[in-house]
């Protein structure tokens, strides 16, 4: 990271609702071409200080400067205006349209009265191959997969022209594998100058792919840290504000006799389309059965 300069600089923020600080004076400064991680517990308060950066809500006081100069982001437009972008943790895609028309709806480049459809997917199509999204234009949201329909909504900030990116945690709805993908994606993108926030609670997580942390508990900033240089314990006391025992011990579980088998189980959603298939399991008295799985599936 050559340039360290800071693009983002958000100082003492509070943000009150009816009497609840949700932010009650937070700092925080993202680097150019660097992925800051935001790490707290739910209801910490990080997704409210998202929304603040990207014009969703407006802070109660405090100041906030993009690349140097004081703004007021008083609504997403501005936002994207400074190019600021968010990718959230619901995707906003309309099923029956085709990725194309998803990423060009409300941004549309026009020929005269008529739609540039082939300079838009032009564009596209240099964007996917730049940060290696692998998305085809022509398909159908509802034809791609969970990991892809991200991918989307990356090229859709990419598009409206963003440099700072926000993700919402973005890997709740990935396996792994996706993960690893997700993680080398926001790395390309960081390299080529992009600068990244990325909320999450998953220390390895941050282990993986961020360059700094800034931990947040209960509405107030606790501390940034260099990520080479802090490990998980330390991480996890700060966020939720006492010691943590990472490991695990569990008594060794007394099975009884089987108590719900199931066998080949078969079920179709209101489309009739496959949503089970053929699955079986037993469930024992006295065990706890863990059923693990990304959303949708």
């Amino acid at each position: 990271m050559e340039n360290m300069t800071n693009v983002i600089e958000m100082r003492h923020i509070v943000k009150d609702f009816n009497g609840f600080k949700a932010n009650n004076d937070i700092n925080l400064t993202l680097k150019k071409g660097e992925i800051l991680a935001l790490l707290g517990e739910n209801g910490a308060g990080k997704s409210t200080l998202m929304s603040i950066l990207s014009g969703l809500i407006q802070p109660t006081s405090g100041t906030i400067k993009v690349r140097g100069k004081k703004v007021n982001i008083k609504n997403p437009t501005v936002a994207k205006d400074l190019g600021i972008g968010m990718v959230h943790q619901h995707f906003m895609l309309m099923e029956s349209f085709t990725v194309l028309e998803n990423i060009i709806l409300g941004h549309e480049t026009t020929k005269g009265p008529k739609l540039d459809f082939k300079k838009a997917e032009k564009q596209i199509m240099a964007l996917s191959e730049r940060y290696n999204l692998n998305i085809d234009p022509q398909k159908k949201i509802s034809e791609i997969t969970v990991a892809q329909q991200q991918r989307v909504e990356i090229l859709k900030v990419l598009y409206r022209g963003a440099d700072i990116m926000i993700f919402d945690e973005p890997t709740a709805v990935l396996t792994p594998q996706e993960i690893t993908e997700f993680i080398q994606i926001l790395r390309g993108l960081a390299k080529e100058g992009k600068s990244i926030i990325l909320i999450t609670h998953k220390l390895e997580e941050i282990e993986r792919a961020a360059d700094r942390v800034t931990v947040i508990r209960a509405g107030q900033s606790v501390g940034t840290f260099n990520v080479a240089n802090v490990d998980n314990n330390r991480l996890a006391e700060l966020m939720v504000g006492r010691h943590v025992n990472m490991k695990l011990n569990k008594p060794v579980a007394k099975i009884g006799k089987t108590m719900l088998q199931v066998e080949n189980l078969q079920v179709k959603n209101k489309q009739n389309v496959a949503v089970i298939k053929g699955m079986s399991f037993n469930l024992h008295a006295g065990e706890i059965l863990g059923v693990a799985g990304i959303d949708g599936n």
